[in-house]
């Protein structure tokens, strides 16, 4: 959550993270000093100091600049570089090629006598220096420690429903080891949830991670290679130190190491159809599944992937010292029943007490928890996905409330939310009754929820039973619940059947007289 600052001069220090970026990347990757750099920005050299010193961010490990080696060329080589550097000003048509370079060389420098083929060598590790991040591509010798990411979807069943997934695949070129989580969606939650998980699971975090231009992350693809990138995947890569590399447009092969390692995971981890329970506890067991796969042989060297993978784990930065809160806040205005939209086609509730207002919320990869203004949770919904419109409902604070100014129930326009049986039952009770139904339901529901309390209720209307006491007693015996500790309504303790008198044919008998023998 945004922190107010204490004072018009500390809003002046605050930067974007897309500045913060710029000076850090100035600072850690290019080398330029302090001085330098506010000077070019106009920034204060205490600020600038303050974002390179963060807490909360491990420094990112600056990959030094390989020397190439071509000591007959050395005389020549600031002409190359002064040529090749006015060429950024040029089109890519008129630029220098080696073959132009080495002529011009032979014409305009004296003594010149190096071969077209030393000439070339330099020219294109030159280019390749000069132009890294634009229409660059992975080498085919990767270093250990780099790794790649991507998503892949699959089908899987949480407690019977089916989602469309999505799941995240990290693979090391350098040793084939790969890891997946599996996610109902493809947000930035998932993203940074994913990633966080498999650093933990390892201990560390890749140096350099590879990404596609997706629009999760990057908002812009710009000249150059350059990207604009969302505030809050800056905020994570600053948080955890590691450089974010991105592939050209429609450039697959770039990252072609995590492409198969997609197809991999869906074959090997993801078939049949996963059927789960919890998917928070299921990719759990995806990472140890990950780490088992990683002892088969490499397909390349005769070792196995962990032993290769050794190696990878050696040069991983380490983990930061604060965990990273990946979830997202946003601000959404609440309508006169107390519930928000998230786009167009998924509602979720708060509370009646919030409703015209407005409410923070903060959003996770599954869940979608409303807070109050003291930022303590009003309800916690699971997170919808898809396209149809949907609906997460929590009645428990509406019951609640109602409970405690029971006339007010038809004029606040909640009772006809309510489900048919629920406005029938209430209908058939006397008003001064009615704020101890609603205590019975809501107490049913924080045990039981609300789907069952319907349930009981539509029975009791089916059976024509009224009161309180048969209420819960009928709840008890459609769930054969053994209740130890019963609600004292009021000073009035609620009968407890001993498991005898779950008798279903005894207990309808008595219903049909409606309880009079």
């Amino acid at each position: 959550l945004l922190v107010r600052p204490s004072s018009k001069r500390e809003e002046r220090r605050m930067l974007t993270m897309t500045k913060i970026d710029d000076i850090r990347k100035a600072f850690f990757e290019e080398g330029i000093s302090i001085s330098e750099i506010s000077r070019k920005n106009s920034i204060d050299r205490k600020t600038i100091r303050k974002y390179i010193a963060k807490e909360d961010f491990n420094q990112p490990q600056v990959k030094p600049v390989t020397k190439i080696e071509q000591p007959k060329l050395a005389p020549y080589k600031e002409i190359i570089d002064g040529w090749l550097e006015d060429d950024r000003k040029a089109k890519k048509k008129q630029r220098h090629t080696a073959q132009r370079v080495f002529d011009r060389l032979k014409q305009e420098a004296t003594g010149f006598d190096c071969s077209y083929r030393t000439t070339a060598k330099y020219v294109k590790a030159k280019k390749e220096s000069m132009y890294r991040s634009g229409k660059s591509a992975l080498p085919l010798e990767h270093k250990a420690g780099e790794a790649q990411v991507d998503f892949g979807s699959a089908d899987f069943y949480e407690n019977g429903r089916l989602y469309s997934g999505k799941y995240l695949n990290l693979s090391f070129p350098s040793s084939n080891a790969g890891y997946i989580q599996l996610f109902k969606g493809e947000n930035m939650e998932c993203l940074l949830e994913g990633l966080a998980a498999i650093f933990k699971r390892m201990g560390g975090v890749p140096h350099r991670l590879w990404f596609d231009n997706t629009s999760t992350i990057v908002t812009k693809v710009l000249k150059e290679g350059h990207r604009d990138l969302t505030d809050k995947f800056l905020r994570f890569k600053g948080h955890y130190g590691f450089t974010a590399v991105f592939c050209n447009p429609d450039a697959g092969n770039e990252k072609g190491n995590v492409e198969n390692k997609v197809g991999y995971h869906r074959r090997n981890m993801l078939v049949p159809i996963p059927e789960v329970k919890d998917l928070e506890t299921y990719n759990r067991y995806l990472l140890k599944k990950s780490e088992e796969d990683h002892d088969r042989e490499h397909y390349r060297y005769d070792q196995s992937i962990a032993e290769l993978h050794k190696e990878d784990l050696k040069e991983l930065l380490p983990l930061p010292t604060a965990e990273f809160d990946c979830a997202r806040y946003e601000v959404y205005s609440v309508n006169l029943w107390g519930k928000f939209n998230i786009g167009p086609a998924h509602t979720y509730s708060t509370s009646p007490k919030h409703a015209g207002g407005r409410v923070t919320v903060k959003i996770t990869s599954s869940k979608v928890i409303p807070l109050d203004e003291n930022q303590r949770v009003i309800t916690e919904h699971p997170r919808l996905y898809g396209n149809s419109k949907q609906e997460a409902m929590d009645w428990l604070p509406y019951l609640k409330l109602l409970s405690r100014c029971p006339a007010a129930l038809k004029y606040t326009g909640i009772y006809e939310m309510l489900p048919d049986p629920l406005q029938e039952y209430l209908g058939k009770q006397p008003k001064s009754e009615c704020g101890h139904v609603l205590r019975v339901l809501s107490w049913i529901t924080e045990h039981d929820g609300f789907k069952k309390a319907v349930e009981s209720v539509n029975e009791a209307v089916v059976r024509n039973i009224s009161g309180i006491d048969s209420l819960v007693t009928l709840h008890d015996y459609l769930n054969q619940n053994h209740v130890q500790e019963r609600m004292d309504i009021e000073g009035r303790n609620l009968p407890e059947l001993p498991p005898v008198m779950f008798h279903g044919e005894l207990y309808d008998n008595i219903m049909q007289s409606n309880g009079v023998k």
